[in-house]
């Protein structure tokens, strides 16, 4: 059951306002924070997954712990930081998940298939826009390929500094690791990085990992039909 509220637009509440309102079963303000959060939170899963489809799938079931246990949040850190957190576990728990189902497949003797499988995996392009200038697009991918190829320990935390500008006090929140660390990865991240891009990275930071509309909405709704179908 949904409650009313002063403020019945969610972007005038606080994050523990937000919080409380769906703790009580307010979809709109679920659906306010998905929205508001989609983007980073999708990017954050993405840096440790390195795939699409499963970055969406663990977002989807992050959301659905977060609104299970929205009651819990105490405001001791942003939901955004929360939320971070929640998503880069369950995004380490499928990839460990991955990884083993990766080392039974070997042990079958079906490793051929599965890189065949991963090579048209990145050879797959998102159609480009008639618009967009084609050596922008080129560097785009080009920086996608390089993020995607940096080790596992450097590549979550550039895309929080970087790509979500978060603070290093954030991104150590989230990843649980000291602010010394997270600098020293951040400052090495950028290294291997420049050292491949070159100049190029500078004016691709924003395009990277494109989150369109398509996406948002899917994961949006998905989320709130899954959802309507734990409340019945």
């Amino acid at each position: 059951m949904q409650t009313s509220t002063a403020k019945e637009n969610p972007a005038d509440c606080s994050d523990s306002e937000i919080a409380q309102r769906i703790a009580h079963g307010d979809q709109t303000a679920f659906t306010f924070l998905m929205r508001r959060h989609n983007r980073p939170l999708y990017r954050t899963a993405r840096s440790i997954l390195k795939d699409d489809a499963e970055a969406e799938d663990v977002l989807q079931e992050a959301y659905l712990l977060a609104y299970r246990n929205m009651e819990k949040f105490r405001g001791e850190s942003t939901l955004s930081t929360w939320l971070t957190r929640i998503v880069i576990n369950e995004a380490i728990a499928r990839s460990r998940k991955s990884r083993r189902r990766a080392d039974i497949i070997r042990l079958d003797g079906d490793a051929v298939l599965e890189n065949e499988a991963a090579e048209v995996n990145m050879n797959e392009a998102t159609p480009e826009q008639p618009e967009e200038a084609a050596s922008r697009a080129e560097a785009r991918r080009m920086l996608e390929r390089q993020i995607d190829a940096l080790p596992d320990v450097f590549r979550t935390v550039f895309v929080l500094r970087a790509l979500e500008e978060m603070s290093v006090d954030e991104t150590a929140r989230c990843l649980d690791i000291p602010e010394a660390t997270v600098r020293s990865r951040f400052f090495r991240a950028r290294g291997l990085l420049r050292e491949a891009l070159a100049k190029e990275i500078d004016f691709v930071y924003e395009t990277a990992f494109s989150f369109d509309g398509a996406r948002c909405d899917r994961i949006v709704a998905g989320t709130l039909e899954r959802i309507s179908q734990i409340n019945h």
